[in-house]
């Protein structure tokens, strides 16, 4: 039977909007300071009445149960979608603490499980009712986060109550919270020019914690035996791995791949070997530029790219992404400035990001206030002019951008940024910045983001 043309009419404009509603997009960003998940509607965030204010934000989601006294905890660092976009894996970084009173590092990691229909919905807002489970890391500064079909696998960057210390990779159960397995990292790969502590891999008391011959005096007058706080010239020991990223070869072989602030390089750890128990899978380490900090795989598997942020022994930044082909996974295939012109520029890159079609890289770069655009193959081709779009990031207030994580909608259209420093006490002070990737301009700036903002991720309406 023929439809009348106002059926029909009709029926389109139904498809249209459902279509345009499965493209409704949220940026789920890191409150970090500001223990809260926040959730922006990339739509209204684009509308001009809406820039330069925090109006585009539909809620805000706590990562723990508030303290007895009422005070929020928790520490978002860094968060990962499910496979089938429906939860929100959050990594805290120090677990349930109070940013504002607790100040040294070293605390115990946990990932808070987070529902992402009720993270996404104003009725929750300010409240811990997306939180569906809590669950502990295994070890202290958790960081990096992938995720396997049972396990979650979760790069731990310190050691009790240290800063230095960190080189536990664990594997945890995804429904039971269990602590399964893990691979420890050998020390003194990042050859510091002095002995490392002994600490037998895999480690079997009564020989640890770990200890050198001379503690280190620090600046409270205590001792320790790792540095409490970087940068400290007897850095260099322990990996402390912060961002992880899969790695796929052509046949099938997948790699881990962990950014190791450290020890200025990558480790490579074969992932069968590890899942079969094997606590010493690291099989190789990829010196950089400099102790990286975020990385991120291309979509096919094939690429992995370390942003080189700092570096732990020295007050220096690093300027530079190291690109690994996982074909080749024991070298460096490419290394590429990024916005500074001059070698000698300290723009401490952070979070990097894949475009949808894996041709380029988005980098925030902290200290340089700006976002660097990298063409992968110009890159692979040691072409020098492979960074093909350097964009400069303001905040409405003037203050520094400090930009750090990055995201990619899903039609490559769009860049989500965010960023801000770390003000006290802690407030909604941080900023997400959108980017029109074909224009490569600012469209967008969202403020009242969490406080000092790290990760962050996108969902879809239709994925809820």
């Amino acid at each position: 039977m023929k439809l009348p043309n106002l059926v029909l009419g009709g029926v389109l404009l139904l498809v249209a909007a459902q279509t345009a509603l499965a493209d409704d997009t949220f940026i789920l960003a890191t409150g970090r300071r500001d223990p809260r998940m926040y959730a922006i509607d990339l739509k209204k965030a684009l509308r001009p009445e809406n820039n330069n204010t925090p109006n585009a934000i539909v809620s805000r989601s706590k990562t723990a149960p508030d303290r007895l006294d009422g005070k929020p905890v928790g520490d978002p660092a860094n968060v990962v979608i499910s496979e089938d976009r429906k939860t929100a894996y959050v990594v805290n970084h120090h677990g349930a603490i109070n940013n504002d009173e607790f100040e040294q590092h070293g605390g115990r990691g946990s990932i808070a499980v987070m529902n992402v229909k009720k993270m996404i919905k104003p009725k929750h807002d300010n409240t811990a009712d997306a939180l569906e489970q809590q669950i502990d890391s295994g070890h202290f500064g958790a960081v990096g986060l992938v995720l396997l079909k049972d396990l979650y696998v979760i790069g731990n960057a310190e050691s009790h109550l240290t800063e230095d210390g960190g080189n536990r990779i664990t594997f945890v159960d995804r429904r039971t919270g269990s602590l399964r397995g893990e691979v420890e990292q050998a020390l003194g790969a990042g050859a510091p020019g002095f002995p490392c502590p002994a600490f037998p891999v895999p480690f079997k008391s009564p020989s640890g914690p770990p200890a050198f011959e001379h503690p280190f005096p620090q600046a409270n007058g205590t001792f320790s035996p790792v540095p409490l706080l970087s940068p400290f010239p007897a850095w260099g020991c322990f990996p402390d791995t912060n961002g992880l990223a899969l790695g796929r070869t052509s046949h099938g072989k997948t790699y881990l791949f962990a950014a190791n602030g450290g020890t200025d390089d990558v480790s490579v750890i074969d992932l069968d070997a590890a899942l079969a128990g094997d606590r010493t899978a690291e099989i190789a380490r990829i010196p950089t530029q400099i102790g990286p900090w975020g990385i991120a795989a291309s979509p096919n598997g094939r690429y992995v790219v370390a942003a080189n942020r700092e570096s732990q022994r020295v007050a220096f930044e690093g300027n530079t992404i190291s690109i690994i082909d996982v074909e080749n996974p024991t070298v460096e295939a490419a290394r590429v400035r990024v916005g500074t012109d001059s070698n000698s520029g300290q723009t401490r890159p952070f979070i990097p990001s894949f475009t949808p079609d894996g041709q380029e890289i988005i980098v925030p770069n902290f200290r340089a206030n700006n976002v660097s655009i990298v063409n992968l193959a110009r890159a692979l081709n040691g072409d020098p002019g492979a960074e093909v779009a350097r964009i400069a990031l303001t905040r409405p207030d003037n203050g520094p951008a400090r930009p750090k994580g990055s995201a990619v909608t899903r039609d490559g259209r769009y860049a989500v940024i965010s960023g801000g420093a770390r003000v006290r006490p802690s407030a909604p002070s941080g900023t997400v910045w959108i980017i029109d990737l074909r224009t490569r301009a600012v469209v967008a700036t969202v403020t009242g983001v969490g406080n000092d903002p790290y990760g962050l991720a996108l969902v879809e309406a239709d994925d809820d």
